[in-house]
């Protein structure tokens, strides 16, 4: 297994050992064991999965605030997405700076984003399964989020946004520097 660090403070990009033949593969999605002598070492609780059946699909930008925070571990298990983060964590040196990252069924990467990151991704494909552990379980009182269309962040998502298909509720959050005022992730005590 590799382990890379991404452009953002703390974010991990995952590449799992894959044997394959001409049957398939085979792949240990997570060993708790290998996970923690690598250094991450979360105690994840809550499992998540998501179908998203068209192409263009935008879900996000997603994060529970507080003591409600999550640190999720990422995968797609069909299709491809972007996956983007945007670093909410007042005090960080990547603060206000966002990142994005092409997941897949046949890059087979993992993304670790710690608690304290807005995330949200692009569906590239028709019929992609999503799916994330959490180290926190989910509270619907510290459930945010900010737009995912945001001018002043300027993320390519790399579809045409005029045509995305997403939820009235995502549709509806506020940009980031709405948002900056109240935003209660401090680098450190998360």
């Amino acid at each position: 297994m590799i382990v890379m660090e991404a452009k953002l403070k703390d974010v991990k990009i995952i590449e799992p050992d894959v044997f394959g033949d001409h049957r398939g593969f085979f792949t240990e999605s997570y060993s708790e064991e290998k996970y923690k002598k690598l250094g991450i070492d979360f105690n994840f609780v809550q499992d998540n999965h998501s179908l998203s059946v068209e192409a263009g699909v935008v879900r996000g930008l997603h994060f529970q605030r507080g003591s409600a925070a999550q640190t999720k571990l990422i995968r797609v298990v069909t299709g491809a997405v972007l996956d983007v983060i945007v670093d909410m964590r007042k005090g960080s040196p990547t603060y206000g700076q966002w990142e994005s990252f092409i997941l897949s069924e046949h890059n087979r990467r993992q993304l670790l984003v710690p608690r304290g990151f807005a995330h949200g991704f692009a569906t590239l494909t028709p019929n992609v399964n999503f799916m994330y552990k959490c180290d926190n379980y989910y509270n619907a009182e510290a459930d945010a989020g900010i737009a995912f269309d945001d001018k002043e962040l300027g993320i390519d998502w790399q579809i045409d946004l005029s045509k995305a298909i997403t939820s009235e509720k995502d549709a509806k959050h506020p940009t980031f520097k709405e948002y900056e005022a109240n935003n209660d992730f401090v680098y450190g005590e998360i």
